[in-house]
């Protein structure tokens, strides 16, 4: 089974495209929905791999200077 959504369905029916096509123009949508949630998380993490990354070289630069 298929997702979709629905309002896009309903808005496309409501403007006179057939149902077939509003349905599978609407799980489209959906599976590039999918394809946008998988970058996102993707990106979350590589935001907490370089926040750690500059703060290990923040600390490594002052151990450096202030020693």
């Amino acid at each position: 089974m298929t997702i979709m959504i629905s309002e896009v369905y309903d808005a496309l029916t409501a403007a006179g495209a057939p149902e077939d096509k509003a349905r599978k123009a609407a799980e489209a949508l959906t599976k590039n929905d999918d394809k946008l949630a998988k970058v996102d998380s993707d990106l979350a993490v590589m935001k907490w791999m370089m926040g750690f990354v500059l703060a290990f070289q923040v600390a490594i630069f002052a151990k450096l200077f202030l020693h």
